[in-house]
């Protein structure tokens, strides 16, 4: 009986010590209304604050039309879309990990209506007023993203389309990229996307002076348990081999948390047209925010040649 009690136990802790690392990088509990106006307390964030507030107090003012779809699994999502002009491009915009489509796109959004495209900021499954409780770092979400495009070429039948997304945000859109997209999807932005899930989450434990090697088998059972996903499916260097449209990437080369080598792999891997712009002492998601006339020149070379703007 003794060695019944120790497997037990033993497995015991096992699924607890799963659960917690479960609950830790992808479990967001209802209500999880980010507030936009939460800039990240490392000091990068703190010299551009002023900046971004204003930035994101100026878009927080603009009028917007509340979209909501089902996705492939019934999760409900919901969008906010900006109307610039009748028949314009539009770009759909995809927000990262806890984070805000308002304040991630805060310099974007400015961008693309200042290009003279309509907007759809979307709120990422377990975000804002989306549906969901499990993020799974790009792996359901593009399948969002697929549902997102299909119902903007309904709606919006042959205006030419590009995807943009920031961090977690940015390897959504890579993967989506390797999907069955409609035809009026002209081309991807990834502004500091990470080469997969599996080694952001390392990256991040070993930030922490965590155990990665020890700890990733729990984090991945605790996934394939709680979450009903494998964080280890697939990556966004491999899913963008698949890509037929033109792939812009944009990365701070100062960035702490998405290693600038990642977008590197990525590029690296795509199979077709791509452009790849890294920005000095631009920290995660700040390339906008440090380098303005950069970034816009960037990205204006981009949708000309893309969208023909």
């Amino acid at each position: 009986m003794l060695w019944l009690t120790i497997m037990a136990a033993a497995a015991a802790f096992i699924l607890l010590a799963a659960y917690i690392a479960y609950r830790v990088p992808f479990y967001h509990p209802l209500p999880h209304r980010e507030d936009p106006y939460a800039i990240p307390t490392e000091e990068q964030y703190q010299r551009g604050r002023d900046v971004m507030v204003s930035l994101i107090r100026e878009f927080d003012a603009i009028p917007y039309e509340e979209v909501n779809i089902i996705s492939y699994d019934g999760t409900p999502l919901r969008g906010r879309y900006y109307h610039i002009a009748d028949g314009a491009p539009l770009q759909i915009e995809v927000h990262g990990w806890h984070g805000s489509a308002i304040r991630d796109f805060c310099g974007g959004n400015k961008l693309a209506r200042e290009m003279g495209m309509n907007t759809l900021l979307v709120d990422q499954r377990a975000h804002g007023e989306s549906g969901g409780r499990t993020i799974t770092f790009g792996l359901r979400e593009r399948y969002d993203c697929q549902a997102w495009c299909r119902y903007a070429a309904q709606r919006w039948p042959g205006v030419p389309t590009v995807l943009a997304g920031v961090s977690m945000g940015a390897a959504t859109v890579l993967m989506a990229a390797g999907l069955d997209l409609p035809e009026q999807v002209r081309g991807v932005i990834a502004d500091c996307p990470y080469s997969s899930p599996v080694d952001i989450i390392k990256k991040v434990m070993r930030d922490d002076h965590l155990p990665a090697a020890l700890l990733w088998p729990f984090v991945r059972l605790g996934a394939r348990l709680y979450g009903r996903f494998d964080p280890a499916e697939t990556t966004a260097a491999r899913e963008i081999k698949k890509a037929k449209v033109p792939i812009l990437i944009i990365h701070g080369e100062d960035d702490r948390f998405v290693p600038c080598d990642m977008s590197r792999e990525i590029y690296d891997a795509c199979p077709g047209p791509k452009m790849r712009v890294t920005f000095p002492d631009a920290g995660h998601g700040l390339s906008y925010i440090v380098d303005t006339e950069g970034y816009r020149r960037a990205v204006t070379r981009f949708c000309r040649e893309t969208l023909r703007l």
